[in-house]
């Protein structure tokens, strides 16, 4: 009886890993698919630079939006209930945003937004109250897998429209495979859930209000908020960056595919290796050497080299921030309430700031018709990371 228990416990938990790798998988390729298409899209609809950059700029509005709500609903339906509900949300988006219609593209945009929003604030809270022991690990499982389908995502866009004849349209709705079979595993621990609702962790109290009054809180925002402009500019210009240099379209976004997949060693030991010291500020100087060493080596440009170490650059430290600042939501949090809290209030302001990145950029690049500008103001920008960095990485609660 005692060994049928334990088998019934252990599968429930490989079950709700895989639940986790499974949203984790969907947290990028609606996005990062775009990026590679964003020309393609662009001239087809006939829509200019900053509009464009509204593909990827409005899912980040969603997030901005949406996270401080995210809690709140978690508390009222359960996390399992508003998980599965987000992943409906995504794939309805997904579906919706492949109609040849500027209004359906942008709509199915912002729910694509909301979607991975749901699905980006609960995680970390998820982590902290299933597995409080083991936060750095399951952190960085879930990075790297988002990592790997987020490669993938930008990898296989160009071949998939022009290789296969998909087209831009069912290019995108691919990605919405996996929000479909993470929607199975979240109905089975839905229903599992029902049976011990009363435990859900309640993510409602007054923690929610004071979040907005450390000064940590804030600095993990800023960090995390910085990195994402970093994240979603680079996602959506660099192929465009890469082609004026020379390299077709086709190979520009392998190369965006490769600067995720050459992150994704960082995407793994960086959570590993911050939750084994009492500071993250080492973490936080070495990725922004090699934020700033990569910006500048593609305001170098020319070189096929050069772009090939800078884009390996840029991957390396745009995963290493990233895997850094989820595990910041935990690591600086005392508790699974505190985590949700931090998780909504960092990814509410920090998104909110992301969202200006691809509109901003593909502004400046519509005004000055170069990349010079807008490859400085990143090399400023990755400055600023490190800045809220060294504040995000001391050794403190966000409550203490």
């Amino acid at each position: 009886m005692e060994r049928t228990l334990e088998k019934t416990q252990k599968l429930q938990q490989i079950i709700l890993v895989a639940g986790i790798i499974f949203v984790a998988f969907n947290l990028r390729p609606a996005i990062t698919s775009v990026g590679p298409l964003i020309t393609t899209i662009r001239d087809d609809l006939g829509i200019s630079n900053w509009s464009a950059g509204l593909l990827t700029s409005l899912p980040l509005v969603a997030f901005a939006m949406m996270s401080p709500l995210i809690p709140r609903l978690a508390n009222r339906f359960s996390n399992e209930r508003v998980m599965l509900a987000g992943l409906v949300l995504l794939l309805l988006g997904i579906s919706v945003r492949s109609v040849s219609v500027i209004s359906l593209l942008f709509f199915g945009t912002l729910l694509v937004g909301v979607g991975i929003a749901v699905c980006n604030v609960l995680l970390p809270s998820v982590i902290k109250e299933k597995f409080p022991l083991k936060v750095a690990l399951m952190t960085s499982v879930y990075s790297t897998a988002m990592g790997v389908f987020a490669a993938a995502a930008s990898g296989l866009s160009i071949p998939l429209t022009i290789n296969m004849g998909l087209g831009w349209q069912w290019a995108l709705v691919v990605w919405g495979v996996p929000a479909l079979l993470g929607i199975f595993l979240w109905i089975y621990l839905n229903k599992r859930n029902k049976s011990t609702q009363s435990m859900d962790v309640a993510f409602v109290t007054g923690e929610n209000n004071a979040i907005w009054k450390s000064s940590l809180a804030w600095q993990v925002a800023a960090f995390m908020g910085l990195q994402s402009f970093l994240f979603y500019v680079t996602i959506s210009w660099l192929p465009e960056i890469l082609h004026q240099y020379g390299l077709s379209m086709s190979a520009a976004g392998w190369m965006l595919s490769i600067m995720q997949l050459v992150g994704l060693p960082a995407s793994f030991l960086v959570p590993v290796i911050a939750g084994k010291l009492k500071s993250q500020r080492p973490i936080v100087i070495v990725n922004g050497i090699l934020s700033i060493t990569g910006y500048t080596g593609l305001l170098m440009g020319g070189s096929y080299l050069v772009m090939i170490i800078s884009t390996v650059l840029i991957g390396f430290t745009l995963s290493g921030t990233f895997a850094l600042a989820l595990a910041f939501l935990g690591m600086r949090a005392k508790n699974a309430k505190q985590a949700a809290a931090l998780s909504g209030m960092a990814q509410c302001l920090g998104y909110l700031l992301a969202a200006l990145g691809p509109l901003l950029i593909g502004l400046l690049y519509d005004l000055t018709h170069s990349w010079n500008i807008p490859l400085m103001f990143l090399i400023g920008v990755s400055l600023c990371v490190v800045l809220f960095g060294m504040g995000a990485g001391r050794n403190k609660f966000v409550l203490e």
